[in-house]
């Protein structure tokens, strides 16, 4: 005795049926997104490809996932508000061997951060540590919240 494995009968006239489900999906977390308003103003589209950024009073904190990658290949610019991680990432074969699949991308990357706050470019400081980049943003002063005293008459 053999054993076939089940397939539902009403799929199995459609080989690509799959892929138009896929098609669905991704169309429908499109137009899923919370305001096409903020598309223009921060510039990433598909906010599950950016890094994270966290803010709190003194610091703008973008944290960068860059796996595999080597501190020497990693770039950091800050220019008019905007945060800039460059780099490439170059293929690992062992004995000549060309890999026919890869679950990292090979090649030059860019990524851009708008910063939501002004920042003290020259207090800029990042680690690289297990293969998470870590910028460290101080605010600048007139970006930081003031705490206002109320006098009474």
């Amino acid at each position: 005795m053999s054993l076939i494995r089940y397939q539902i009968p009403e799929l199995t006239a459609w080989p690509s049926f799959d892929r138009w489900i896929n098609l669905r999906d991704d169309l429908n977390t499109l137009f899923e997104l919370p305001s096409w308003s903020n598309f223009g103003r921060q510039g990433q589209l598909f906010s599950r490809w950016s890094p994270a950024l966290y803010q709190n009073n003194d610091n703008v904190i973008a944290v960068v996932e860059l796996p595999g990658m080597r501190r020497e290949d990693i770039e950091i610019s800050l220019h008019d508000g905007t945060l800039m991680i460059s780099g490439e990432r170059k293929s690992k074969s062992s004995n000549g061997e060309k890999a026919e699949r890869s679950e990292r991308y090979i090649g030059k990357f860019r990524r851009s951060i708008t910063l939501p706050a002004r920042v003290d470019p020259n207090k800029v400081s990042a680690t690289y540590r297990d293969g998470i980049l870590t910028v460290t943003l101080p605010k600048a002063e007139e970006a930081k919240p003031k705490q206002i005293q109320v006098n009474a008459d």
